[in-house]
């Protein structure tokens, strides 16, 4: 993997998903974003699409409040289509895959300061994806 910088698309493979998914026909990139998520969630063993799940989690993060908008240079140049929700939840259970595979990009990082700064940035993409709480109360019980 040719890495150059601990953001989602600063890496090869990432770099070869964002022009995937500006070849593609615009109703197909929801396809190609959840294909990967999916793939992520369900592989055992060695996660072949980690740095695609990466990405693909920061363009659904960037949708979301409190998201931050891709970087331009390395992601997809055309538009993404708008995200149903339920891609939320895949793409926060993909990063808590990569997360916790320690034989996968984590493993990748020789400087330990750059681990740590691409681990923040998972964090903070999960921190977005997570759903928010609920604002009312979905039930209320008197005794």
């Amino acid at each position: 993997m040719g890495t150059w910088d601990t953001g989602p698309f600063d890496n090869d493979t990432a770099a070869d998903f964002a022009n995937a998914l500006d070849e593609a026909e615009p109703e197909a990139r929801e396809a190609l974003i959840r294909g990967v998520l999916v793939r992520t969630i369900d592989a055992s063993g060695y996660l072949t699409e980690a740095e695609e799940a990466v990405a693909a989690a920061a363009l659904i993060a960037a949708q979301c409040p409190g998201g931050e908008p891709v970087d331009m240079s390395y992601g997809p140049e055309k538009p993404m289509p708008v995200f149903p929700s339920d891609l939320r939840v895949l793409a926060d259970e993909a990063l808590a895959r990569v997360v916790d595979d320690e034989d996968g990009p984590a493993s990748n990082w020789v400087d330990p300061e750059d681990w740590k700064q691409w681990r923040a940035i998972l964090t903070r993409l999960r921190a977005v994806l997570a759903p928010p709480p609920p604002s009312i109360a979905l039930f209320d019980f008197q005794l």
